[in-house]
């Protein structure tokens, strides 16, 4: 707190996009000093991952800071508008050295199990462990009274919400709504790999989960009526993907649709309907397997990109 004022912090890792500057937006009408970090954290990326490519644009966010704070200011319904922008170096963020990515790496990290280690910990097992230690790290610099992150990332908000609980934490964990295009994509800093081909066909997930959803919300409680309508999709989407030449289909992969418990991200048979559940998905876009001649491939020539999407089934009773 500076000043008997409270101090906001918007973890990001740049390539700042309509989702971050909403999260930006709330934290200025809850606290006096916004801080946004800008920090590609190496120890949430897997070894074979994008880590390398990931898009660095640090002009361009500045720009984007700059005149989000402009706006902000101009806004009398704020309490605050943004004080600091925090950029540290790994060096900075790991002052014994960077431990390195592997799973068996030796080092100090924050461990949240078994939350941090299904869904998305199950398919990228150093993710949470890297997500968690860096968030502290951020907390403990920074020393906020609120911090702000997305539904999008939902795992990751209970991931950070248990570490705050279990460690007797002083700080508020705040959750914005994922933001989305129009068509239902939700955004995210890795949709610049998609290019126009893949960008098409993107929104099968958030379609797939759609459809589960609706699946809830017409009274169905069990896990096989509510995730079938997902399953469905996603085979007929990748079936009709197929019947397609090369030059014109897109190839993707299923890591896994889930129904889960909104504490634990543990799978659920069925659904209380006093708790709701969460729905979640990862799909895999895979590299356009015969570009056209001056196709689109996206960002850095159009790796394999992993996308995640959820939807919150609240509380029916």
């Amino acid at each position: 707190m500076l000043d008997h004022r409270l101090v906001g912090l918007v973890p990001t890792m740049g390539a700042l996009h309509a989702g971050h500057l909403s999260l930006i937006r709330a934290a200025a009408r809850e606290t006096h000093h916004v801080v946004v970090s800008i920090y590609v954290n190496p120890a949430q990326f897997g070894v074979k991952e994008d880590l390398a490519s990931y898009p660095v644009t640090w002009d361009g966010d500045c720009r984007i800071l700059a005149e989000l704070d402009r706006e902000l200011a101009d806004d009398g319904a704020n309490l605050g508008r943004i004080s600091a922008v925090f950029a540290p170096t790994t060096r900075d963020m790991y002052p014994s050295g960077f431990p390195g990515q592997d799973v068996d790496s030796t080092g100090s990290f924050v461990t949240l199990t078994p939350v941090g280690q299904v869904l998305e910990g199950a398919s990228r097992p150093t993710f949470f462990r890297g997500v968690a230690t860096v968030c502290m790290k951020l907390f403990n610099i920074v020393q906020p009274e609120k911090v702000y992150f997305g539904q999008k990332d939902v795992q990751q908000t209970v991931v950070v919400k248990k570490m705050v609980k279990d460690f007797m934490l002083p700080v508020d964990v705040e959750i914005g709504p994922t933001e989305r295009e129009p068509d239902g994509l939700a955004l995210s800093s890795r949709n610049v790999y998609l290019g126009e081909r893949r960008r098409r066909v993107a929104t099968l997930l958030s379609r797939a989960l759609r459809a589960a959803e609706s699946q809830y919300r017409a009274g169905a409680l069990d896990r096989e009526s509510i995730l079938r309508a997902a399953t469905q999709l996603t085979t007929d989407v990748l079936d009709q993907q197929m019947a397609l030449s090369p030059e014109e289909r897109v190839k993707f992969e299923v890591d896994y649709i889930s129904l889960a418990d909104p504490d634990t991200m543990e799978e659920l048979a069925e659904v209380d309907p006093r708790r709701g559940g969460i729905l979640s998905g990862a799909v895999k876009m895979l590299p356009v397997e015969a570009p056209r001649p001056g196709e689109d491939l996206g960002h850095s020539g159009g790796p394999a990109v992993r996308l995640i999407d959820n939807i919150v089934l609240k509380p029916s009773v």
